[in-house]
């Protein structure tokens, strides 16, 4: 028991350094009880490997290790042929990010790249200088590790979509023996549902396990709406049910458990933490990738890729990443002297992201919802430590979601506009902590809006627009990669956004006039929101003035790195996910993405993930056979 109180010493002092300001003083007591009890989820020796010793050539060097690129890393590496180096700017995951209900707490903190967009007074108003806060995971595992770890597939339409944009083998059809490739259902009735559901993949999908009584509220309150009650990862879309999260016994599963740590003792896979990665070097005269640069204990290194570099870095990296190895668009690059290999003018382009509103609040009559101070203490935190159950294993009080479509979409059909997260909790329900500061609310706005409401009983109802029509942009700040990137979200720039997340805010608010939730004294909290004043309660004009302050990125930033057919002047990767007039070079991540998903996109990412994976094997496998084939046929000849 040495390695465990080495373990135990360690979370002390980690705890204590996050309890900083005595907001979450529980935590040393109970990461010392997480390490004494898990000790084999915290036995230093069941990390993964920092590998040290890297070598100066690998056949495939992955950049980044989040939601794709652990899968990446995994599936390449499964050939003992082929050496895999994969590189992550991060480090380690710890014993607080597997802590589904403190996963605010993460934004903001070492584990986030702390992106924040350019002002622009259409959204984010209420936000710290209008400016959106972007948080984007800078950890193995990447923001796997930050988000709320819900699973959610997105509709078949949206898949069979890409495919009628011209990227053949991405039908519906065609990816959902990816998404269940990854899957291992734990619930076992959707686990008999072999159309849609598997199990024995590296990624644990599992029920909460635990809810409040407001869950299934919500469902009750949904049938009375006329909607049917659902698993919204099968046939049908449109309804109601309970969320379902990429979590394993109580805790967090990231890309990183479920895919790395369980190879980490693959030979052939290298695993380089720390290492942010500068270039991509590409050969002017082949327009070949053959390696990348990278920064590594304050020192530059080359890496040589024989086969591929295949670029995971998401949908703000990867961009930039093409920009400074000098692919993307020629006018821009010439702006802040990057030498132009390839003029690509999507790069960087079409940049979608889901957005919500916050603020929608309900005050209840009962002591049963997720109010942190109490349900977060001592006790539930031995009994998360010991049995890994109890309130912190709930997901920041996501329980049930919704998939409802407004007058501006076709009733008829299965193909819903908005997404609502219901929730057991809302911003101030933490005291004004956490959530203000992960939203970046100015403090002002938080104590007229909602000071009064903190830490008191309510639940959330938060409308999420699904299918945005708005483009934003990324564009390089110069030439320096430690620079981060302009970034323009230009939500609300096409106003069908607008009108339909309002009707969607309408749609939420009925939520709680249902008598499901008016048996806990539900009733909206109405009052006027701060810069909305001036305007009539509740019509349209006010709604679409709460939208503009209260606007929450969901964190689904896409797009950036479009899949499309040599004909689409923005396509950037091709339906192999190989970019356009580079050899050697793919995108795997959620930058290329032509359309974002009806829903949240964790998921998708993965299962983009698994399919690029396996186009690269059977590319390779192809090149491969070929070259056996004839070495064989001169060694016959000679």
């Amino acid at each position: 028991m040495v390695h465990a109180g080495t373990v135990l010493i360690s979370a002390i002092k980690l705890a204590t350094k996050v309890a900083g300001g005595g907001k979450l003083l529980f935590l040393p007591t109970f990461l010392a009880a997480l390490a004494y009890y898990n000790y084999d989820l915290y036995d230093p020796e069941n990390r993964l490997v920092n590998e040290k010793n890297l070598r100066s050539e690998y056949d495939f060097i992955v950049v980044g290790g989040g939601s794709a690129g652990a899968v990446v890393a995994n599936r390449l590496s499964a050939n003992p042929e082929w050496n895999v180096l994969l590189l992550e700017a991060g480090g380690h995951e710890s014993e607080i990010t597997d802590v589904p209900a403190i996963s605010l707490y993460l934004h903001g903190s070492k584990y986030d790249w702390k992106y924040k967009t350019q002002p622009d007074s259409s959204a984010c108003q209420a936000m710290k200088g209008n400016r959106c806060c972007w948080t984007r995971g800078k950890v193995i595992g990447g923001s796997s590790v930050l988000n709320t770890m819900l699973y959610v597939r997105g509709n078949k339409r949206d898949y069979d979509n890409w495919e009628s944009m011209g990227n053949p083998g991405w039908g519906f059809e065609d990816v959902l023996p990816y998404f269940k490739k990854s899957q291992d259902q734990r619930n076992p009735y959707l686990a008999k549902n072999t159309r849609y559901h598997a199990t024995g993949g590296y990624l644990t999908v599992q029920d909460s396990p635990w809810n409040t009584p407001l869950g299934i509220a919500f469902l009750q309150a949904g049938e009375e709406m006329g909607y049917e009650i659902r698993d919204t990862n099968s046939d049908i879309q449109t309804g109601y049910g309970l969320y379902q999260f990429t979590m394993r016994r109580g805790y967090r599963c990231s890309s990183s458990k479920a895919f790395l740590q369980p190879v980490r003792l693959r030979r052939n896979l290298h695993v380089a933490l720390w290492s942010h990665v500068t270039k991509v070097l590409i050969d002017q005269d082949s327009k070949r990738a053959y390696g990348v640069e990278f920064e590594r204990d304050g020192r530059k290194r080359v890496a040589l890729a024989k086969r591929e570099v295949v670029l995971s870095a998401g949908a703000i990296n990867s961009p930039q990443l093409l920009m400074l190895s000098g692919i993307g668009p020629e006018e821009h690059l010439r702006s802040i002297n990057v030498p132009v290999i390839h003029h690509s003018p999507g790069v960087g382009e079409n940049l979608m992201d889901h957005v919500a509103v916050g603020g929608l609040v309900f005050p209840i009559d009962y002591p049963v919802s997720l109010v942190m101070n109490r349900v977060v203490n001592i006790p539930a935190a031995l009994r998360y430590a010991v049995l890994g159950e109890g309130p912190l294993t709930s997901s920041i009080g996501l329980e049930t979601v919704a998939f409802i479509t407004t007058k501006y979409g076709n009733q008829s059909d299965d193909w819903p506009d908005i997404e609502f997260m219901l929730t057991s909790t809302s911003t101030n329900s933490d005291g004004g902590t956490a959530a203000r500061k992960a939203h970046c609310l100015r403090d002002e706005f938080y104590n007229e809006l909602l000071g009064d409401l903190s830490n008191k009983d309510v639940f959330g109802v938060f409308p999420m627009l699904l299918r945005p029509k708005s483009r934003g942009r990324i564009l390089l700040r110069s030439n320096n990669p430690h620079q981060y990137p302009l970034l323009y979200h230009n939500y609300f720039s096409h106003p069908d956004d607008l009108r339909v997340l309002r009707e969607g805010v309408k749609a939420a608010v009925a939520v709680g006039e249902t008598t499901a939730m008016k048996r806990f004294g539900a009733r909206f909290h109405s009052r006027p929101v701060p810069g909305c004043k001036t305007l009539e309660l509740f019509t349209d004009e006010y709604w679409e003035c709460v939208i503009r302050q209260y606007t929450m990125t969901i964190y689904h930033m896409s797009g950036t790195c479009k899949m499309g057919p040599p004909t689409d002047p923005l396509a950037v990767v091709d339906p192999k996910l190989r970019v356009y007039g580079i050899q050697g070079l793919r995108v795997i991540d959620a930058s290329i993405m032509p359309q974002i998903t009806n829903g949240n996109i964790n998921a998708p990412t993965i299962m983009i993930g698994e399919k690029g994976s396996d186009m690269i094997i059977n590319y390779w496998h192809g090149v491969d056979t070929r070259r056996r084939r004839r070495r064989s046929a001169n060694i016959t000849i000679s």
